[in-house]
């Protein structure tokens, strides 16, 4: 059985639910993208696997005990999460910032031991970070500091690494830069990564584990060949699509080229609607010569 899992997960905000009934398991030592529409619960998916949500109901498992019910001390010494557009404070050096990771397992006033000083330095140059150790976090470009959010993450020494959207705002160059060290960490290093991605196309290049979210729902898991499928597409996404192979890894990459029938019949009365607006707008101009 996988380390993480959930059974029978219910959550929400207030007396609204946005999962229900969710049974889901993150294969060991691989990479799992949690795929979906904008509002579709990946993200709150992901908090709360990583126990920053509270589920109204079900559990979620960790080394065969509920995550809930550990410490957080001690969950914080077995997976570290990265969330969406994280700040630091003015001036924080990276090695400052990646400092940070080291506080579950120090203790007292948190007086940095010998250990932590290698893990901190190690964190810093497995990412690539060792030129910009000494420089505030606020100076660096979008990929750098990514990579610098990564190195605190690694701090902590977790097998399990949480990301939220990794790439978000992130130009071609800087996704990629961060798509490579994650895979890296993956390969060389056994991490189990799990991560929310827009992009289907990094989704399937990057993930050997893919999961479609619908509405709170699991609508297909697996291979990124058994999850791009025009069908699961169509349902998730509301788009027809073709797919191709990658010409590198033979991997589908997802060509969208239209609305499905459903959402493509929204939009044409949206459009529809919008041009009768302005049309009526055009009126009084028109009488006015």
């Amino acid at each position: 059985m996988n380390r993480l899992y959930t059974e029978s997960l219910e959550i929400g905000y207030g007396d609204r639910t946005i999962v229900k009934d969710l049974s889901l398991s993150i294969p060991d030592g691989k990479i799992t993208a949690l795929v979906g529409a904008n509002g579709s619960g990946k993200s709150t998916i992901l908090k709360t696997m990583a126990r920053i949500l509270k589920s109204k109901s079900g559990n979620v498992y960790l080394d065969g005990k509920s995550i809930h019910r550990q410490s957080t001390k001690e969950v914080a010494k077995q997976l570290a999460i990265l969330p969406q557009n994280p700040t630091a404070p003015d001036g924080l050096t990276v090695r400052e910032l990646v400092g940070y990771g080291r506080f579950p397992h120090q203790k007292g006033f948190g007086t940095a031991s010998k250990e932590d000083r290698e893990m901190v330095e190690w964190a810093i140059s497995v990412t690539g970070m060792s030129d910009f150790a000494e420089r505030p976090v606020d100076q660096l470009s979008g990929g750098q500091r990514q990579r610098a959010w990564i190195a605190m993450a690694l701090a902590q020494g977790t097998d399990i690494l949480f990301l939220d959207e990794p790439t978000t705002f992130l130009d071609m160059a800087h996704q990629l830069e961060v798509l490579k060290l994650l895979e890296l960490l993956n390969k060389e290093q056994n991490r189990t990564i799990v991560m929310v991605v827009h992009d289907l196309n990094h989704a399937s290049r990057y993930a050997q584990h893919m999961v479609a979210i619908k509405q709170g729902t699991v609508i297909s898991q697996g291979t990124p060949a058994e999850v791009m499928t025009q069908e699961v597409l169509r349902e998730v996404f509301g788009i027809e699509a073709d797919l191709v192979p990658d010409p590198r890894t033979g991997v589908p990459l997802c060509l969208p080229f239209e609305l499905a029938r459903e959402s493509y019949a929204l939009s044409g009365n949206q459009r529809q609607k919008r041009q009768q607006e302005t049309e009526t707008n055009r009126e009084p101009v028109a009488a006015g010569l």
